[in-house]
């Protein structure tokens, strides 16, 4: 699993989504989605550039089971977290019926980069 492209990679898609929300929002005037917006580029393309631009300078980080567990981790995470954020905020499911989602999406990223941290600690 070559970690570093991996995360590189699906990093732009996240990047290519949140510049497409952006244009969406600024050519309808409406921003409500904007913490969408921020989190996919935070979450989806900042956190991921710099994962797979340490793991592509630390090449024994990737060599791991930590690796690939904060790579897998970080995926479901922010995937779910992202989706559950646009439903809410977009109006399209409730706070009350998808915010137990929240914390184990939370969870899964939280016990990525603590993953992430143990390999750095051990590699760097």
């Amino acid at each position: 699993m070559a970690i570093s492209r991996n995360f590189l990679l699906i990093g732009t898609v996240y990047l290519l989504v949140g510049i497409g929300l952006g244009s969406h929002m600024g050519a309808s005037g409406d921003h409500s989605l904007s913490p969408v917006h921020a989190h996919i580029n935070l979450l989806g393309f900042v956190l991921m550039a710099v994962f797979g631009l340490a793991y592509r300078v630390l090449p024994a980080m990737a060599a791991g089971a930590l690796g690939r567990a904060h790579f897998w981790l970080h995926q479901i995470g922010a995937l779910v977290l992202l989706l559950a954020l646009f439903l809410m905020m977009s109006g399209r499911v409730a706070a009350e019926s998808i915010g137990p989602v929240f914390p184990l999406a939370e969870l899964a990223i939280l016990a990525g980069v603590l993953c992430f941290l143990v390999n750095l600690w051990r590699h760097a």
